[in-house]
């Protein structure tokens, strides 16, 4: 059957979808030999010889998904051009050829999925499912009424809406803990919503991804989701 190559490549594990695309305008990927660039392009994995960076490439059986609660200090990419180290470091033990799905910044840590499932990937990562993610975030400094009216209302005109929830959780004489809910997940949307109101965060934590939850997991611990937590994801 044919099938767009970016579905296949992302099916198959290599990639997200949108990554494969940009794989495919850089002349990285070969149909039979052959370089294709065009994103429209299709072919059969059951016919076809369809390579990557070099790598023939084969539909993914098993589908995994897994949890981990990143640490700071690890990039969200499954390789770093500056030498980083990559969250793809920390999965020791997992054979299979999994991805991150979304993002969480070198300084940020909290819950983030991998997988291999390109469709669910995809889903999740899409602005109109509007999947929610809940923070923890410590800021400079005392919060006043006023911007924590600001933070509630949005700012179109700084590309992010208004939140699901903002509140503060615990006060204190030099910083502020604030719960901050969001459903879109502009790049770096929380540490540009505080920083709009003159505010820098000093921490920042994801708690929550929907309706799944770090729980007991420990910075650098990972663990495969449950049935229960597999079917939530596909049914978004």
């Amino acid at each position: 059957m044919l099938i767009r190559l970016q579905k296949i490549i992302s099916d198959a594990g290599i990639t997200s979808r949108r990554a494969a695309e940009e794989l495919i305008t850089a002349g990285k990927v070969r149909v039979n030999k052959v370089v294709v660039t065009k994103l429209g392009a299709k072919a059969d994995l059951e016919k076809d010889v369809i390579t990557v960076n070099g790598r023939t490439i084969k539909p993914t059986q098993k589908k995994i998904y897994i949890m981990m609660h990143k640490p700071v200090g690890y990039v969200t990419t499954m390789k770093d051009p500056q030498g980083r180290a990559v969250v793809t470091d920390l999965l020791k033990g997992v054979r299979e050829r999994v991805y991150p799905v979304g993002r969480l910044d070198y300084d940020s840590s909290g819950l983030l999925l991998f997988t291999n499932d390109g469709e669910t990937a995809n889903k999740l990562a899409h602005p109109r499912h509007k999947v929610s993610k809940r923070y923890k975030v410590k800021i400079k400094g005392k919060l006043t009424g006023v911007e924590l009216r600001k933070l509630r209302s949005g700012d179109p005109k700084l590309g992010f809406f208004a939140p699901v929830e903002v509140y503060v959780d615990t006060a204190l004489p030099k910083n502020t803990w604030l719960v901050i809910t969001i459903a879109q997940g502009k790049n770096r949307q929380v540490r540009r919503m505080c920083e709009s109101v003159g505010h820098d965060v000093l921490k920042l934590i994801r708690e929550s991804y929907g309706e799944l939850t770090l729980g007991a997991l420990k910075p650098g611990e990972f663990r495969h989701l449950t049935q229960h937590e597999m079917r939530y994801l596909k049914g978004v």
